[in-house]
This record gives structure tokens, sequence and C-alpha cells, in this order.
């Protein structure tokens, strides 16, 4: 069960069965023998893991069960997520956070997979509207630390019962346990979107538009800016995006709006959401997740540094491109959390922005109850 993984042409271990999963780890933590947990590897920072074994979950494949009149779907974690939105789309659904595809941007041959997508939480701009992955997650099946399977939530809300599980899975990067299935909620596509382009304004300016606009009810579903332009994306029946696009021109009838039809609009998002503008370079790439209000004082003290800077989220994710160490970055990011995307020249060392004091300790007695041999991922997220 064994094959070469394509981004570090090391072998590595990729069970087909989640019977033989567990049986691996399980001899492994009987060893004590560390291994770095990935999925496609399109988006891992495989540096901070001190493990040469690796074990992939990509052979771990195929839909479950997708039944579309209750919106739930199961599926393996090592499915690709182009299948998965293949058969949504079949059905006029999909994931409506919106997953953001890292290969472009990263230049990685891998492809993302359903269970990379929820172990590292990826949401796309579409997060401000219909919220992240987790907000999406039903329940999940995995492999802790010591080869037990575990299953926790179900099909659908009303069946999470106790800790919910897939909750805390959702974001830990492969560090508590290896996923072998997810279930998520889908959502109805929208028929129709466009998009308003405010040209020519500053980062105070872009966060004045989205603050304004998204406390209206026309529901927004992306604010985004980067290169002088801030972007509202509003989607839905035809008639009433006509109808909310001119109540939000009319509520902005004092600047100069570009209105983005259909077609563009969704290749403008789908760049927006993918990095397409940070594409092509091998500059350090920060994430870095900061309140809205503050995003204009974080992003002046970046700037200081040099470097590119680019909005999501309505201001409450930051996109900043530079050759600054990373001590400076998280000084300049304030109380804004900074984790690395993008290593370029940086040191291998862990990206994951530091934890405080109390949420250290919560993390390390989680990673004691799950994962008590300290196998999984080790070095990642501070662990």
């Amino acid at each position: 069960m064994t094959f070469t993984d394509t981004q570090t042409n090391a072998a590595a271990v990729s069970p087909t069965s989640e019977a033989d999963l567990a049986g691996f780890i399980a001899e492994s933590y009987a060893r004590a023998a560390p291994m770095r947990v990935v999925g496609g590897s399109t988006r891992f920072q495989s540096e901070a893991v001190a493990a040469d074994q690796i074990l992939t979950s990509r052979r771990l494949s195929g839909i479950v069960t997708y039944e579309p009149g209750a919106l739930t779907l199961i599926a393996r974690a090592g499915t690709p997520i182009e299948e998965i939105e293949a058969a949504l789309a079949a059905e006029g659904q999909g994931l409506a956070f919106e997953p953001m595809d890292h290969r472009k941007v990263l230049e990685t041959k891998g492809f993302p997979t359903v269970g990379g997508m929820v172990s590292a939480n990826i949401s796309g701009p579409r997060r401000i509207h219909a919220g992240s992955c987790r907000d999406h997650l039903l329940g999940v099946r995995f492999v802790d630390g010591r080869g037990r399977v575990i299953r926790n939530g179900g099909r659908v809300m009303k069946n999470v019962t106790g800790l919910d599980l897939g909750k805390l899975l959702c974001g830990s990067h492969g560090t508590l346990g290896v996923l072998t299935e997810v279930a998520l909620k889908t959502l109805p596509v929208a028929e129709s979107q466009q998009t308003l382009a405010f040209h020519g304004t500053s980062v105070k300016g872009a966060i004045e538009v989205f603050a304004t606009a998204l406390a209206t009810p026309f529901e927004v579903s992306g604010a985004a800016f980067r290169s002088g332009t801030a972007w509202l994306r509003i989607e839905g029946l035809s008639p009433q995006v006509d109808y909310r696009r001119e109540r939000l021109s009319a509520l902005f009838r004092n600047r100069e709006i570009d209105v983005v039809g259909e077609a563009d609009s969704r290749t403008l998002w789908r760049g927006l959401r993918d990095l397409h503008h940070f594409a092509g370079s091998n500059v350090p790439l920060w994430r870095i997740l900061v309140k809205p209000s503050e995003a204009p004082a974080v992003v002046a003290r970046l700037n200081a540094l040099g470097g590119n800077v680019s909005l999501d989220w309505g201001g409450g994710l930051v996109w900043f491109e530079t050759n600054a160490n990373g001590s400076a970055v998280r000084h300049a990011a304030g109380m804004g959390q900074a984790m690395l995307l993008r290593r370029g020249s940086l040191p291998n060392s862990d990206g994951f922005p530091p934890e405080g004091a109390s949420i250290a300790r919560l993390s390390a007695a989680l990673r004691r109850t799950f994962d008590p041999a300290g196998i999984l991922n080790p070095g990642l997220m501070g662990k």
C-alpha cells in the first residue's frame, strides 16, 4: 500500500481501507514512529513535521452516499474535491463555503481532497455569508493516534450529540487524527451573480464600503480588495440580484461603480479565491486574520515592511506577500493571527501562529488524549 508522493518524491503509505489505516497507525503507535499525514499534497507544510514516514489518505476515495433532497453528502477522505463538486453540480448544488484551490499559488502538483479540506478548514470568499467549512460539517469518521476508529456526528445537524469532535478535527491539520469519512451539508447553487467594483479606493475606503454593505439585508456573498479596487458580490435568482444591485448602487450613489456581469464575475471571484494575483512568485505569503475594523491599521504596518496586500472576508482576512522576516510580520499583525502559507526563502519552521499559554495547555491536553505518543504530524501547529 505504498506509492511515491508527487510533492516530496518519497515513498508514502496509502491504505485502501479504514481497517488498513487503523492497523498501520496502531503499529506506528506501538513503535512510537512519527509520520507526516497528508491528503492530496496541495497545501501541506511538510518542512515543519519531524518525521520521514508519510501517510496519505488519497486512496480512501469515493462518494459513500449523496442525498440531494436531504442536502447531505458523505465521502471518503481521499475523494478529490473536483469529483464532489461535479456530483453536486449535476443536481444544481455545491459547497457553499467555496473551498480554495491552492495549487496555482503554491505551484503544487497534487489534487485537493475533501479530507484535506476539512483538516485545514478551507473556506473561500463566501465565508462571510455562508460560514466556513466547519459550519457545514455534519460528522466525521477518523482514526486517532492509537489506531482507534472513532465516529462522531451524523447526516443531519440534529444527530450531533455530546462533544462535536468533527468541529475539533476541522482545522487540526492532521494532528489529532486521520480522517476517513466526512459528512457535509450541501446547498443549491445561486442561479445568477453580479459584482460591484469600486475603483480608486484605499484600504480604509474599502473597509468602509464593506461595513456599509454587509450591514444591509442585501446578502452580499463576497467582499474583497486588491490593487485599489474593492468588490462586492451579490448572488441569487436573477430578479433578486438585479434588485440588490440597484439598492446597493443607490446606497453608494456618491461613488463611481462598475458592474461586472455574470461570466466575468465568476472568473473574478475564482481568481480572488485561489490567489491568482500572488501566483508565479516564490516570495513568502502570509494569511492574517484580523478584526475588519483593525485592517487599515494592520495593513499600514505591513506596508511599512514592504510587500503586496489583498483583502477578503470583508477585511477580516489579509493576504500579505513580503520578504520581511516572520517576527516582523507577526509584530505588524498585532492581535491578528498570522500563518505562513508560502514559505519561499524563509527558514524551515512552523508557519502557524504561536498559541497563548491557556490555548497551548488545552491543545497539549487534546493531543495527549488523541495522540499520546505524538506520532501525528509532530512539529506542526506548535506540537
